[in-house]
């Protein structure tokens, strides 16, 4: 059966992004570890993106910094309330109920689902009881304030740990199941 897995970036004090989204201390690191996304990236067929990271990841695609941010071999499904007139042709967006949505795409076939975030997608999900795992990668820097890996709320996630791995330059890789 498929999964749903945030794989995501954190700072040390928690933050996935600064308060106006930038992630530039991401940049930082060396680009010659791969911190596992060869193999997870291997491992999923659809990506599923919060309208904030979709925005994004156009502006990074604008800038040059990604050829593109829409792999055409995977699905990519962008939850808003507002979608463009002229989305990207490998985008597909979503403004239904969440559940429904989750139910329908866990029953078809495929590989796992990368839930590549943001804070409210997360919470939307883990409040469906979509999400199966998270694969955190804490940077070490802390940025003082930002963007929460999951938009507050009040509510216990039980996790329980099935991975923990250490880089070099200190980054370390957290693997957790949703209880």
């Amino acid at each position: 059966m498929r999964k749903f897995i945030v794989y995501i970036a954190v700072s040390a004090d928690g933050y996935i992004a600064r308060p106006d989204g930038d992630v530039e201390w991401l940049n930082r690191r060396p680009r010659s570890i791969d911190y596992g996304i060869g193999a997870f990236y291997s491992s999923i067929d659809t990506i599923l993106w919060g309208r904030k990271t979709y925005d994004m990841a156009l502006g990074f695609e604008k800038k040059g910094v990604v050829p593109t941010a829409f792999d055409p071999k995977l699905k990519h499904y962008v939850f808003s309330r507002r979608p463009p007139k002229r989305p990207p042709a490998a985008v597909q967006f979503v403004k239904g109920p969440v559940r429904k949505f989750i139910e329908r795409l866990r029953s078809e076939p495929g590989k796992n689902v990368w839930v590549m975030g943001g804070a409210s997608l997360i919470a939307s999900l883990l409040d469906v009881g979509a999400i199966d795992e998270f694969d955190i990668h804490m940077i070490p820097v802390f940025i003082g304030n930002g963007i929460p890996l999951i938009a507050p709320k009040r509510r216990d996630v039980l996790l329980q740990l099935l991975e923990s791995k250490s880089y070099e330059d200190g980054v370390v890789r957290l693997r957790y199941e949703v209880v």
